[in-house]
């Protein structure tokens, strides 16, 4: 039996080929994560974009090609680099080249960048309309004119499909950034009504609580009190005195306790977190993802903690819902005391048009629940509707007295 010792490099380059033998991709999965990191994937797809766009000019230049065709093409794929900085202005640049020479894939990718990045907007349109012109027009012009009547429509079939293919997907890429983003703002929406349906779970088990602390517990150590007290007057002797005195005084510090403990259920003041209130509305207004108007705000002062949080919590749910459902509405926010009760106010315009390929996102539905319940354990009023309109208002009035 014959054993062999391996150095620390010769163990190395072992487990190398072995990991290379079991994953005969495993260079490949080097290059996903290099396109999936937030810093080298710019520079590397940009540089990947002008090589690809040099190699198309390379392999096209011959002999016969003129020099103007050449420098055009050099400075159109050197324009790719900027593609992502000014879209439109790099498409401009590389027509020359994609039309008199022969760089195609450099006005190409150009033209997917515009698409991704301003969607269906008049850049969009009328880089589609150039480069599907490159792709019809034959250059130098007298050959273009020569051309049968046939070839005329076989060029025509490949402009739409040299303009068409790079703006859908631009736009795919588009689509799938914008859903994304929209399935990352549904989860967030969905945990954050998850924990004010929790909250508002364990704020009715706290009421819960304090009501049966008050009915009966209170009650009973009541009557212990009176009871203490008509011994004290009642006894014959004064240790029976001294001891009923003492039982007095300890059933009404426990009613002062029971108290205490019954105002700080109810007030939700044991909650596990911190929760913002309306000093911290500023905040939740400046980064709102919808058009908002503060129309009126006037809060009386002071506020109970439970209402600010209420408050906070209503207009913030507004504001989701509006995102969520009306994408694109403007919302206006009116905020008054009126008598011993705080009105909140968020009604939304009729939202606008939803675009073509736009995505309905669902609704779990327990935001506006979440804040009537939390209005009902303060003792306020709940509305919430479609407008004549066709927008929606959600008013809510909230006591700010005991």
């Amino acid at each position: 039996m014959v054993t062999h010792t391996l150095t620390t490099g010769q163990s190395g380059e072992v487990v190398e080929k072995v990991t290379l033998a079991r994953n005969r991709f495993a260079s490949l999965d080097r290059i996903v994560k290099i396109h999936k990191h937030p810093v080298a994937r710019g520079p590397v797809l940009d540089g990947f974009a002008v090589l690809l766009s040099a190699l198309e000019v390379w392999l096209r230049i011959s002999p016969q090609t003129q020099t103007y065709s050449i420098v055009l093409s050099g400075v159109a794929c050197a324009a790719v680099m900027f593609r992502r900085r000014w879209p439109f202005l790099v498409f401009l640049v590389t027509v020359p080249g994609y039309f008199a020479g022969a760089a195609q894939i450099a006005g190409m990718i150009a033209l997917g960048t515009l698409a991704r990045r301003k969607q269906w907007m008049w850049q969009t349109m009328v880089a589609g309309g150039l480069a599907w012109t490159c792709a019809y027009v034959q250059w130098p012009l007298d050959r273009f004119f020569n051309l049968s009547w046939r070839a005329h429509i076989f060029n025509g079939i490949y402009g739409i499909l040299y303009a068409g293919l790079p703006i859908a997907l631009g736009l795919l890429m588009a689509l799938r950034v914008e859903l994304s983003d929209r399935l990352a703002a549904l989860a967030a929406s969905k945990e954050r009504e998850q924990a004010l349906h929790e909250q508002t779970i364990r704020a009715a088990e706290r009421a819960s609580l304090a009501r049966e602390m008050h009915d009966v517990v209170s009650h009973q150590v009541t009557l212990i009190a009176m009871q203490a007290g008509a011994l004290v007057v009642s006894a014959q002797d004064d240790e029976s005195r001294e001891a009923a005195n003492t039982i007095r005084q300890l059933s009404k510090r426990t009613l002062d306790e029971l108290r205490d403990l019954v105002g700080v259920l109810r007030s939700g003041a044991v909650d596990d977190d911190v929760h913002p209130g309306l000093e911290e509305l500023p905040q939740l207004l400046r980064n709102a993802e919808v058009p908002v108007t503060m129309v009126e705000q006037e809060v009386p002062d002071p506020v109970p903690q439970a209402v600010s949080r209420a408050a906070y919590r209503t207009v913030q749910e507004a504001l989701t819902n509006i995102n969520k459902h009306a994408h694109g509405a403007h919302a206006t926010i009116r905020m008054f005391p009126c008598g011993s009760a705080l009105i909140v106010e968020v009604v939304n315009d009729r939202p606008a048009k939803e675009p073509a390929g736009a995505v309905s996102l669902p609704s779990g539905g327990h935001g506006l629940m979440g804040v009537r319940e939390r209005t009902v354990l303060l003792g306020g009023t709940f509305h919430a509707g479609h407008t004549p309109e066709g927008g929606f208002r959600l008013c809510v009035t909230y006591p700010i007295e005991n």
